[in-house]
């Protein structure tokens, strides 16, 4: 550069050869702030691709007009049963997942956070599924995935990988097919079990068929997969639901996408469409069945982590996140014997606000359902529920209220769930249960920044 100018800059001002050394500065720096940008939107992602020249460019790339935000996405929460040794060794994950919103394009996370070696992904896909229960694509969407602009990526043990951004329009309120082949893949595999939803694998290298045919295994689990997000034009940011088996869904109709955080974002889209003033969010769903705040399971990395352990991945990590739905605590009065204090989970989640107020993340809180009838309540732990609620309540805990216990609970026995809304079990709601928790809500609430403080 300096001699080319020498050559031809005989006579050129100092005043104009700065400016001229300036302005190629501001461009060399915009276009690495948006090489950046593209590479590393995703907090925590490491990618790895192996050697070999990129291939050429793509003119299926997506170009960059709309937001990106989470259409969907899960927790790992523990190491799948039965893969220690084997793994899923030559064989097809075909993840189906539902989005809460649409998109022009799209990009995954991939997870290998309970592997103890490096996961190999060689061929990996994405496509709508042709119908509700099934592994067959929708004609002409089958669309290979790239990481870093090669087909393979190597994930090393306890991180995650994000793939570059495929165009292909994604609807809202879909069905998309997330297939990954592994050749070797060594164990164990990190997992999301019991999520209400029927994935699918098979035997061999079957990440583009369309017929799916070939899949004939069905497991109620999400292998490997951790997000979806789509480059939206109806949507402006992402909002978290955290909690535990009431936010994870149980006991909700399977592959009927029934669970609250589903049914609050549809919610979300009919209000936008009235042209009502409430946010335009994605909604992901980051409950784990038996989530405490402050107690996570064993092994390491543990098994169903603590809230506070896996709030920076689960909410903060998550894509342009502007506000987050907190439901935690049953678990800690229901499993933790020793936890009799109402305050010290009370200063969990405390912690898990400031930590959300750091990075500009309005926090909504719920207030803890009813278990009586449980064979886990007693007068004492039902006294602990009470204190967290009544602080809840108060306004010094969360930026937002939502009342789920005094939207499910008896009228004539408090300490119960009304009967509609039971599931059975005393603990869990049913189908009609969590919708009425979606429709607690005030969906202006969710609008808005974290206050400057609480």
């Amino acid at each position: 550069m300096t001699r080319r100018h020498h050559a031809g800059g005989v006579g050129v001002s100092p005043t104009k050869l700065s400016a001229l050394l300036a302005a190629i500065v501001s461009l060399i720096v915009a276009v690495s702030v948006a090489l950046y940008a593209g590479a590393a939107s995703d907090v925590g992602t490491a990618q790895r691709a192996l050697p070999g020249p990129r291939p050429p460019y793509d003119p299926a790339a997506p170009a960059s007009t709309g937001t990106w935000v989470g259409a969907w996405s899960t927790s790992p929460s523990a190491a799948e049963p039965g893969t220690e040794a084997a793994g899923l060794h030559d064989r097809s994950v075909r993840n189906v997942v539902h989005t809460s919103v649409g998109g022009t394009a799209a990009r995954i996370t991939l997870s290998n956070l309970y592997g103890r070696l490096p996961l190999t992904i060689t061929h990996a896909t994405i496509a709508l599924a042709a119908a509700d229960d099934s592994a067959a694509a929708a004609p002409d969407t089958m669309r290979r995935l790239a990481f870093n602009g090669v087909p393979t990526v190597v994930i090393p043990p306890g991180q995650q990988a994000m793939s570059d951004a495929v165009r292909i329009t994604v609807p809202h309120d879909s069905d998309v097919l997330i297939t990954t082949y592994a050749p070797a893949e060594p164990g164990p595999v990190t997992v999301h079990t019991k999520v209400r939803q029927i994935s699918y694998a098979a035997r061999g290298d079957h990440a583009e068929d369309v017929t799916g045919a070939p899949y004939t295994q069905r497991v109620e689990a999400w292998r490997y997969l951790t997000a979806l997000d789509v480059l939206s034009r109806e949507s402006d940011g992402t909002l978290v639901a955290f909690g535990d088996s009431l936010t994870e869904g149980h006991s909700s109709t399977v592959g009927a996408n029934r669970r609250w955080p589903d049914v609050l974002a549809k919610r979300l889209r009919e209000a936008a469409l009235a042209d009502l003033d409430v946010p335009r969010y994605g909604v992901v769903n980051q409950g784990i069945g038996g989530n405490r705040v402050l107690t996570g399971g064993l092994g390491r990395p543990a098994d169903n982590p603590s809230g506070l352990d896996r709030f920076g991945r689960d909410v903060l990590g998550r894509t342009n996140v502007k506000a987050v739905v907190i439901d935690l605590g049953v678990n800690d009065i229901l499993r933790h014997p020793s936890v009799t204090d109402a305050d010290q989970i009370l200063d969990g989640l405390r912690t898990l606000v400031g930590q959300a107020h750091a990075r500009g993340i309005r926090v909504i809180g719920a207030t803890l359902m009813p278990f009586g009838g449980h064979r886990g309540h007693s007068a004492d732990r039902e006294a602990v529920r009470q204190e967290i609620n009544a602080e809840i309540r108060s306004g010094r805990v969360f930026d937002a209220v939502v009342d789920f216990d005094e939207a499910l609970r008896d009228p004539y026995d408090p300490r119960r769930f009304h009967p509609d809304y039971d599931s059975g079990d005393h603990v869990h709601p049913n189908d009609r249960g969590y919708d009425r928790m979606a429709h607690e809500f005030d969906l202006t609430t969710l609008k808005g920044s974290a206050p400057t403080r609480l």
